[in-house]
């Protein structure tokens, strides 16, 4: 390990000590506050001390183990214990490294996921249905909860446009890599000469902001629209203006909600969801202007890039980002994703270890 992680981690050590002097000290609770980020930050820092705690015990294991070397009664002993404790020192150092990669401060965040049908027609809307079951049946997996926002259903029951938000411990982390184009070819049930299209949805993951006085969204700049909602919902549904379009007039972002019966209700969800647009927008233009964060092999997010193509002839799904392809096609839309988003996390944490290693 290069001394410049070293010296990062005894920085580390060295900070812990304070935060139990602060934590423990008769004053600690009278500003709960500073209380509770204090608290967050040992709980964030204790994990990695403590990996180094061990690592440092390890390494004296191993210099004990050197030195019996030299007596030829303990040479085989020794020669054992130190085989064992260069293992163990390797894998404690792997650990470090990705204990020490950079914190994505949206993990911990709910989100909002938008599919949209691209090139294809109802072919593609009928995808897009597919893709929000893919989606949905992960979801559930995850024993996340799953609400739909607004969805735009087409003529044969797929979707224009959908929209979810997505709540659950580890949502974000698990499913950020998914923005993007995802292309399918099969035969479309539209097709009477069993020919093979190609289709496409793109994809947008927006993680939710913490509260909507954060993205500091002025009111003076929204056109609030009310009109009655359609499809499903009986007699009241359609005798009520309940369905809210917000406009946000500097970014011409157009939001819809008409999920609930409640226009109020309707007009927080469209406000979470124009937040979370609006905070995605601010990422990306950030990401813009920083070459070394849209390099990786992960790509940039953004939704006009062809992230994954779906092949129904040939059963198999390929992510063009790490050139993984698998031949299991039906469970993945069935929602084992697993597999895919597992390979995608691995290829970005390698690609973080690597900048690391560069910036030591």
């Amino acid at each position: 390990m290069k001394q410049s992680l070293r010296d990062k981690l005894d920085h580390l050590v060295d900070r812990l000590e304070e935060l139990d002097r602060e934590l423990g000290g008769e004053d600690a609770a009278r500003d709960m506050s500073r209380y509770r980020d204090l608290s967050r930050e040992r709980a964030d820092i204790e994990p990695v001390t403590a990996l180094y705690c061990d690592l440092r015990q390890r390494e004296r294991d191993c210099a004990t183990a050197r030195e019996m070397l030299d007596d030829p009664e303990m040479r085989e002993l020794g020669e054992a214990e130190l085989a064992d404790g260069l293992l163990r020192c390797q894998a404690l150092e792997e650990a470090l490294q990705r204990a020490l990669l950079p914190r994505d401060p949206n993990d911990g965040r709910n989100l909002f996921l938008e599919i949209r049908a691209g090139t294809g027609g109802e072919e593609a809307a009928l995808f897009a249905g597919n893709l929000l079951r893919l989606y949905t049946r992960y979801a559930e997996r995850q024993h996340w909860k799953v609400e739909i926002i607004s969805a735009n259903e087409s003529d044969l029951g797929g979707y224009r446009e959908v929209i979810v938000r997505i709540a659950g411990a580890g949502a974000w982390s698990r499913l950020k890599f998914e923005s993007g184009g995802h292309r399918v070819q099969r035969i479309p049930v539209t097709e009477t000469q069993g020919r093979i299209h190609t289709s496409a949805c793109t994809v947008a993951v927006m993680a939710e902001a913490d509260e909507l006085e954060a993205i500091e969204i002025n009111h003076a700049d929204l056109r609030i629209d009310t009109y009655r909602a359609s499809g499903a919902g009986g007699q009241h549904i359609n005798k009520t203006d309940s369905a809210v379009r917000i406009t946000h007039l500097p970014s011409g972002i157009v939001v819809e909600c008409q999920a609930e019966r409640s226009q109020h209700s309707n007009k927080a969800r469209a406000m979470a969801v124009l937040a979370a647009r609006l905070h995605d927008a601010r990422v990306r233009e950030r990401q813009s202007s920083e070459a070394a964060t849209r390099r990786g092999l992960i790509g940039s997010g953004d939704r006009s890039e062809r992230i994954r193509t779906y092949n129904f002839p040939q059963g198999r799904v390929t992510d063009h980002r790490i050139n993984l392809t698998l031949y299991r096609l039906d469970a993945v839309m069935d929602g084992e994703l697993d597999e895919v988003v597992d390979a995608l996390t691995l290829e970005y944490q390698a690609e973080q270890l690597a900048a690391l290693a560069d910036e030591a």
